[in-house]
């Protein structure tokens, strides 16, 4: 609205201007090199006007003229990267969908048409890796780790590349160059981390991490520096005792849960008679996550107390979880230490109905310690045997002894006190299965077991008098997994029909003579 009312204004404005000229008429006179033109205000107005538009349009003609090389040149250059974006985007395609022929035959073309754009170079880099030819894509990256534009890129595959042929130092520098250029690269910082911890260098596996702190979140980068803290306490918990006390404080602080962590940091803050901090730390860590190691160390706060103390305090720690089976087996240990055999028993008695391999090796030593009764112990180890298992240290299907700041694939953090089969299903109890029954004697073997069998044969929907007694299913420790039927030996569809063998000729003279005329 306010767009047409200024419109109409404007109009106005110039009708009012034309107006006024025209009712104040006036002459121009023109006199110059002998020539005198006379004529009016307005159409010597006109003239300028008509000239100034003529001058603008033959200028237009003039520049038109002197631009149009340029104007070719941009024409043809825009339909030759037309030609070549077209040529990028059918190769990535073909990339895609795994058309090999038409990826490569696009890589070229993008290749002749567009040689410095960063698409083409990526092109050129996965046709290769798709035929095979590291060499060409390994160039192809480099080029592109030369660029500005695409410097972390080429980067990151020539780490790639680097990993599969096993060239362990050439992918650590790659990483390490591209983590220099960019910090807050994850892979990058993951790589160097990786390698560091591989290497068992905790200095240097802290400060790669720092330089990856802004892409962790919070949480995770909080877990990874106390797993490292804690791995670096470790390894310099025999060499240097303050550092390594400092550092597993720090890490009990950041993670509270970390087993290994609060158990050192109990011990050594026991050592320098600091009990009150350390039995909260431990209770702490018990109470989000119980363990033996944690137990045990709650157990030896004070040196020199005697097994009834270890007991009493042991008890009390239990008593924070309840109906834990780790409070259950510290407990029963430390009563078997302090020879408090009823204690024991109490302790696991819950458990006894479907024990565990470790609650049947702690009722096996009751009994060896209590009675002596090597029966009742070689019961019990026959049981453990039979047992379900107990939670370990686990980690990419590998189970240790104890805890490892790394897994056996090079995963920080990835030992986890768990039941090794845990993902299998639900735990169940242990099928005993009941011994077979003696074989009564046979008075007449030659007739007696094979009439019943025939009875059965012929006449199988006949009642008996008796009703069948209505079997129980019994399910499996474990899950079966159905094994899919075998299809038998590939024979190939190219292999010849076996011909079946023909009847050998009668005998008869008669018949051999009719087969002639069949």
């Amino acid at each position: 609205m306010i767009r047409l009312v200024i419109f109409l204004l404007a109009v106005a404005v110039i009708a009012a201007g034309f107006v006024w000229f025209a009712d104040r008429p006036g002459d121009i006179v023109i006199t110059w090199l002998g020539y005198h033109i006379e004529t009016s205000l307005m159409m010597a107005a006109l003239a300028i006007a008509a000239l100034i538009l003529i001058a603008i349009l033959l200028w237009s003609i003039l520049s038109g003229i002197l631009r149009s090389p340029e104007q070719v040149s941009l024409f043809f250059r825009h339909r030759r990267a037309v030609k070549g974006y077209l040529a990028i985007t059918r190769g990535l395609i073909a990339v895609g969908a795994g058309d090999l022929r038409v990826a490569r035959k696009a890589a070229d073309e993008a290749a002749r048409l567009s040689a410095g754009d960063p698409l083409t170079l990526l092109l050129n880099a996965q046709s290769a890796q798709m035929t095979g030819d590291r060499v060409a894509a390994e160039r192809a990256f480099r080029a592109m780790a030369e660029r500005d534009d695409t410097k972390l890129f080429g980067l990151r595959g020539l780490y790639i590349e680097a990993q599969r042929r096993g060239d362990a130092p050439a992918a650590r520098a790659v990483a390490e160059r591209a983590a220099k250029a960019q910090p807050s690269l994850t892979w990058a910082g993951q790589a160097v981390l990786d390698d560091r911890c591989a290497a068992a260098d905790w200095a240097g596996a802290l400060d790669a991490l720092e330089h990856m702190k802004g892409a962790l979140e919070k949480p995770d980068y909080r877990r990874k520096r106390a797993v490292l803290l804690t791995a670096r306490a470790q390894a310099l918990d025999e060499l240097d005792r303050d550092v390594s006390r400092t550092a597993v404080l720090e890490a009990v602080k950041l993670a509270p849960d970390l087993v290994p962590a609060a158990a050192l940091a109990g011990r050594r803050l026991a050592e320098s008679s600091e009990h009150r901090k350390a039995r909260k730390i431990l209770e702490a860590a018990w109470t989000i996550n119980p363990h033996p190691d944690i137990a045990e160390a709650y157990a030896n706060l004070r040196f020199g107390d005697s097994a009834r103390e270890r007991l009493t305090r042991v008890q009390k720690l239990a008593a924070k979880l309840p109906g834990q089976l780790e409070g259950a087996l510290a407990v029963a240990r430390a009563a078997l230490d302090a020879r408090e055999f009823a204690a024991a028993r109490a302790a696991l008695a819950p458990y006894l109905s479907a024990p565990t391999r470790r609650v049947a090796t702690v009722m096996a030593e009751i009994e060896e310690a209590e009675h002596g009764d090597e029966g009742r112990v070689r019961e019990w180890m026959a049981r453990a045997m039979r047992a379900s298992g107990d939670p370990v240290w686990t980690a990419d299907g590998v189970v240790s002894e104890r805890w490892l700041p790394v897994s056996p694939n090079g995963r920080l953090d990835g030992f986890q006190w768990k039941l090794p089969l845990a993902e299998l299903g639900v735990r169940r109890p242990v099928i005993e299965m009941a011994p077979p029954p003696e074989p009564k004697p046979r008075l007449m073997p030659e007739a007696e077991p094979e009439q019943p069998i025939r009875k059965a044969q012929n006449s199988p929907n006949k009642p008996t008098g008796k009703p069948a007694a209505k079997a129980k299913p019994v399910e499996p420790v474990i899950p079966l997994v159905r094994v899919p039927d075998d299809p038998g030996p590939d024979l190939g569809l190219d292999a010849e029909p076996v011909q079946e063998p023909t009847p050998p000729p009668p005998r008869d003279a008669w018949h051999r003579f009719m087969q002639l005329f069949r």
